[in-house]
């Protein structure tokens, strides 16, 4: 030992100095450990935005139905509004709350034509005076109709009067109102109703004058005279709330051809009109089978002495 050789003893040697295969084997360990702790970091994280992606979608879906629900609440409670403003009588006091003198001013004014271009005359906006023209009416041509004989077999004919009368007034009504947007008039739908319907005051005195006094140069003279006031009044209230010329010659015109035709049709045609449905509709007039009485010859005494005898011979 002394003499410069070295004895290198195993057993005090330190194993720690170097790498060994335990060494290595504790890293991987690790390395493997440390990679699953990241996998389920990452996983982890996943879940979590996964999460809040879904939270995201339910309160979402939550919001969405939310609006759902007051949308329809809000439909509801309108639809509901609705209803039961159109279904209250109370919406139609104003159109006919009116009183007597001033349905008869407005029957006077009906027939007498205003010349004012200028500005707009005014329409009364109430539909009692133009309703109880409408049913005067369908009772003229009632009237009409039992003055000239007509023979109703089964019902009545007040279906077909309130029929050709409300349609008129409601389908002529609409028709010009119609005109009257396309030309660009000032005239709402309830005005054009009101003047429609005071405008048959004069077919109302035509016709009860004629039915009851039948002569067709009278009614001519009517026709012309009372109808043609009537309808100059609508015509002028038109042109004062149309602009341009040929506007107030669509508008005015076709009225005017309108109303004058209707009062000619309700003279001339309406009775046979009628008749000829009736007849499509119950057959032609046949009269009733009645039972009549025969006459029976006199037989003279000779003849019954002679058939008296024979028979007393052949017993």
């Amino acid at each position: 030992q002394g003499g410069g050789s070295a004895v290198i003893d195993m057993e005090n040697m330190d194993d720690t100095s170097g790498s060994s295969f335990e060494d290595m084997g504790e890293m991987h360990q690790r390395m493997k450990e440390e990679e699953e702790e990241e996998e389920e970091g990452e996983a982890g994280a996943a879940e979590e935005e996964d999460g809040e992606f879904l939270g995201m979608k339910g309160l979402r879906g939550q919001l969405g139905r939310q609006v759902a629900d007051q949308m329809w609440q809000v439909g509801k409670r309108q639809a509901s509004r609705a209803f039961s403003l159109y279904a209250n009588i109370d919406i139609l006091r104003p159109y006919f709350d009116v009183e007597p003198v001033q349905v008869r001013a407005r029957l006077l004014e009906s027939m007498i034509p205003v010349k004012m271009i200028n500005f707009p005359q005014k329409i009364a906006g109430e539909l009692y005076g133009p309703l109880m023209l409408v049913f005067t009416l369908v009772a003229i041509l009632l009237h009409g109709m039992k003055t000239s004989d007509t023979i109703i077999r089964e019902g009545t004919l007040m279906g077909t009067a309130i029929g050709t009368c409300f349609g008129y007034w409601l389908g002529v009504s609409s028709f010009i109102y119609f005109l009257a947007y396309l030309c660009n008039a000032q005239i709402t739908m309830v005005q054009m109703l009101s003047l429609l319907g005071y405008g048959l005051f004069g077919h109302c005195i035509t016709l009860f004058v004629t039915y009851n006094i039948h002569f067709h140069s009278l009614f001519y003279i009517f026709w012309l005279g009372v109808g043609g006031l009537s309808t100059l009044r609508m015509v002028a209230v038109l042109v004062s709330r149309t602009v341009g010329h040929t506007q107030r010659l669509i508008l005015c015109g076709t009225l005017a051809a309108l109303h004058m035709l209707f009062l000619l049709y309700l003279h001339f045609a309406y009775h046979k009109v009628v008749e000829g449905i009736l007849d499509t509709l119950e057959g032609p007039n046949m009269p009733p089978f009645q039972r009549v009485a025969r006459d029976i010859p006199v037989v003279s005494n000779a003849v019954l002495n002679t058939t008296a005898k024979a028979i007393a011979l052949t017993l």
